[in-house]
């Protein structure tokens, strides 16, 4: 089965650059393309694509006003891989709350795009360490305090707790396991233990969700 791809950019030469390039791959098509946010919408309840490839900057409908919506669809919505100028783009840690799973920079050659839409495809999120800087700082800068805590949160274990703050760290699954001695498939049942607890989608929002509850804090 084919991974579907919707496009959604207002800059025609990079909708089709983009939608060029996925075409290309044996294991990737374009569902669609979309100009605003509008369209994207309307095509992702109508096209029903994997992930939605999604710019920020757009008339009409911005992209995190698009992302909110789409994510919030009901069954299964599709993941969503935002794409920003700059990996400290003002609209990062919006994104992130609007639901997105991961972020590709313009900046970078075409074929990491390529790779960014199959992890999250595969179900996983696409959380670089920039970005988790990104988040670092939004709570270092606006001097937060620490928000309600979401459901579930008391449910976890002390271990799954320090998976968490880990986890808001920018750890992966592998570093997970070095770093607490345990084998990989235990890092990733952790993991999983935790997302079920508290309801989240992926990795992304386990980030977000740590620093608003405060159990991570910014260094």
């Amino acid at each position: 089965m084919k991974t579907r791809v919707l496009v959604v950019d207002d800059e025609a030469l990079l909708r089709t650059a983009f939608s060029t390039l996925i075409s290309a791959e044996d294991d990737l098509e374009v569902a669609g393309q979309a100009a605003d946010g509008r369209q994207a919408v309307e095509l992702a309840a109508s096209l029903a694509p994997d992930v939605v490839v999604m710019d920020v900057r757009m008339p009409v409908m911005d992209g995190i006003q698009a992302t909110k919506r789409i994510t919030a669809s009901a069954g299964t919505p599709p993941r969503v891989l935002i794409l920003t100028t700059f990996d400290l783009d003002e609209y990062v840690f919006d994104a992130l709350r609007a639901g997105a799973s991961g972020f590709a920079l313009k900046s970078r050659p075409l074929e990491e795009l390529l790779s960014a839409i199959r992890t999250l495809a595969a179900g996983d999120a696409l959380l670089a360490p920039s970005v988790t800087r990104r988040l670092i700082a939004h709570f270092t800068s606006n001097c937060r305090a620490p928000g309600r805590a979401p459901a579930g949160l008391d449910e976890l274990t002390e271990r799954e707790r320090e998976v968490l703050a880990l986890v808001a760290r920018g750890l992966s699954n592998a570093e997970l396991a070095a770093t607490l001695h345990v084998s990989l498939p235990t890092a990733k049942t952790h993991v999983s233990r935790i997302l079920t607890k508290l309801g989240a989608r992926d990795r992304t929002q386990l980030v977000v969700i740590a620093y608003e509850s405060g159990l991570a804090t910014p260094d």
